[in-house]
């Protein structure tokens, strides 16, 4: 088999030796290694099409892989050694813009950042925006339904797919690149495979929604007494800002320290540290004058004492300042080595309680740990992280972050919340979420596997058990 895929995808196109699998054999964590069968780069989605055919027959399971960013090991290859990982990043075309339509369609392997750009040459504006955008991969964001700091306004990457192309685990193309933003005609066929993390078929292309390019963008860094402050305080941002607001990530105190600790080249964002930060970022085109609107939003505040301090950017780099505060964190933390990483969402009104209840339960169960809690509070996404005390053996540091995972995810449940917002399941992920599945769920996620993938060579053991077959 590997003969025959080498012929079909040339030298080039298969890896086979250990050293050039080695980055495909892991994701940007670091927490989940795997050993690769081989990895096939197809250069065009014919050769993919192919290449799952004869996977198909043969039994070979395959793996989709995009931009190795993912954080819930759905992409990394099982340690077996069983695996053909199948990397994207050889589709890599923009194959239109279509600026009457506000559309594009781009191939699976474009770098989002990449996406961004093409969308600005046309004085557009693509929203989906992430820490990571410089390396993943708009197939991966629509195969894990990425989320990001824009989804308050904008929506998931569900909201922004149009229509896609998918090989499916046959090897037969779906040709679904529809550009239409109305088509009623019986089941919406692309929503199967957005967020299916890989486990359905491979997505190949997407017909992408585009906005106007905003021309004015205010980004304001706060300072508030509490989380409930916070929360208050994005209410009413929601009325008065005229549905511009495009961003709010809360950010507490322990967040600010550990990202200067890491960088000590970035400042203090405010005079006077605060208990809970606000990052937030409103934007518009045409003629609306959103400085006036933001200075007046913002004294009102000031004046009935809902903030404590502020500073609005005055410039592209001061805003830059303020984002990297946010986005360096994720490095800050990972520099500490393993750590919990959970992506849970709660309802946005409860998110005071949660964070409360689940400070009040590590400091009683884990006080040795540090929570780091902090995420896209505007739609109920909170990064509610543990880091263990240093010195720990591995076999400790195991059961510290087990431990940890089930303290949160208890808080959920009784929150009515979802253990995975937006970074999806995948490996990491699948048995706390296999528990919570309640028997009509089962049966309806087996039966859309079976159909599709009854062979169970797509993604195994990813989201579902075993094959899902």
């Amino acid at each position: 088999m590997i003969n025959r895929l080498r012929e079909l995808l040339g030298e080039q196109g298969l890896l086979t030796a250990p050293e050039q699998m080695a980055r495909y054999s892991r994701d940007w964590s670091g927490d989940l290694s795997g050993r690769p069968l081989a990895v096939a780069r197809p250069g065009s989605v014919g050769h993919l099409a192919r290449l799952v055919g004869l996977c198909a027959e043969a039994g070979i399971p395959m793996v989709p892989q995009g931009g190795h960013t993912g954080l819930v090991g759905g992409a990394v290859p099982s340690p077996e050694g069983r695996e053909l990982v199948i990397s994207l990043e050889r589709l890599d075309r923009i194959r239109s813009v279509d600026p009457l339509n506000f559309s594009m369609v781009a191939e699976a392997g474009c770098v989002l950042e990449r996406l961004h750009r093409a969308a600005e040459e046309h004085d557009l504006h693509f929203p989906l925006s992430l820490g990571a955008q410089g390396s993943c991969q708009i197939g991966g964001n629509v195969a894990t339904n990425a989320g990001g700091v824009n989804v308050l306004r904008y929506g998931m990457a569900r909201d922004l797919v149009l229509g896609l192309e998918v090989v499916l685990p046959d090897g037969r193309v779906w040709n679904g690149l529809r550009s239409l933003r109305k088509n009623n005609t019986g089941y919406d066929l692309k929503q199967l495979f957005i967020g299916s993390e890989g486990t359905l078929g491979i997505v190949t292309a997407a017909a992408l929604k585009l906005f106007p390019r905003p021309g004015q963008v205010q980004t304001a860094m706060l300072g508030l007494a509490s989380v409930s402050d916070a929360m208050r305080l994005y209410a009413a941002a929601r009325r008065e800002l005229s549905d511009l607001l495009s961003a709010f990530e809360l950010l507490p105190r322990r967040c600010i320290e550990i990202t200067l600790e890491a960088h000590p080249a970035l400042r203090e964002p405010l005079e006077a540290p605060a208990p809970v930060y606000v990052l937030m970022e409103a934007s518009a085109s045409g003629l609306v004058d959103l400085a006036a609107l933001m200075e007046q939003f913002l004294g009102g505040c000031l004046e009935r004492g809902a903030i404590l301090d502020g500073a609005v950017a005055m410039s592209r780099a001061q805003a830059a300042g303020f984002w990297r505060l946010r986005e360096d964190l994720v490095e800050a933390q990972h520099r500490r080595g393993r750590h919990l990483r959970t992506d849970v969402s709660i309802p946005i009104s409860c998110l005071p309680d949660f964070m409360r209840e689940a400070d009040a339960a590590m400091a009683t169960h884990l006080p040795e740990a540090l929570p780091v809690a902090y995420g896209h509070v505007g739609d109920g996404n909170v990064h509610y992280n543990v880091l263990p005390p240093p010195g720990l053996d591995d076999d400790a540091q195991d059961a510290l972050l087990h431990r940890a995972e089930e303290l949160v995810f208890a808080l959920v449940d009784r929150f009515g919340g979802s253990i995975s917002a937006e970074h999806g399941i995948g490996r990491v992920k699948r048995e706390p979420f296999l528990r919570r599945l309640g028997a009509v769920d089962r049966d309806l996620l087996h039966g859309i596997k079976s159909a599709l993938d009854p062979r169970g060579c797509m993604s195994p053991g990813r989201l579902l058990a075993g094959d899902g077959s």
